[in-house]
């Protein structure tokens, strides 16, 4: 597996770190990312915390944005400021981060196979995804997702 570390890093039963050691995505005693609750983007780092957010974005009608990353990951830190700026800008919206190492199996069920991976859910359902540190890209669909929102009847 490789790393580029200008895009993305891939993951899966072992999480390739771009300085070429191998990480299993089960080891408890890596580094962990800051991921609070700054600004109006929520840290999961347990189902329920997820099962809270998707319930509330279901039941207010909200796009849930989330942002699926490494602490390792070289292209997370490039794009993790603009997804928090989005956030900020947004409120309508719920932008939530998910460490994929914290939650390796409920990153999986997500079909995550690089960070970051950033998708974006209306209904519960899976309505774009962007994988990569584009943020030209996550610029774009986030205010796409927002318009779509306002055209809303």
């Amino acid at each position: 597996k490789n790393c580029d570390p200008s895009i993305s890093c891939l993951v899966g039963e072992a999480i390739l770190n771009p300085r070429t050691q191998v990480i299993p995505s089960n080891n408890k005693a890596r580094a962990r990312s800051q991921h609070g609750s700054k600004g109006n983007v929520y840290s999961i780092n347990r189902i329920e915390k997820w099962e809270e957010k998707i319930t509330e974005a279901n039941n207010n009608g909200k796009i849930l944005v989330v942002y699926f990353s490494a602490p390792w990951c070289v292209p997370c830190k490039k794009i993790e400021p603009v997804f928090r700026e989005l956030a900020s800008r947004y409120p309508s919206m719920i932008f939530v981060t998910i460490d994929v190492e914290e939650l390796a199996e409920f990153s999986d069920e997500w079909n995550v196979e690089a960070t970051p991976t950033i998708v974006f859910l209306k209904g519960g359902r899976q309505m774009d995804k962007l994988v990569g540190a584009e943020t030209s890209e996550l610029q774009k669909k986030t205010a796409a997702a927002a318009e779509l929102l306002l055209r809303k009847p």
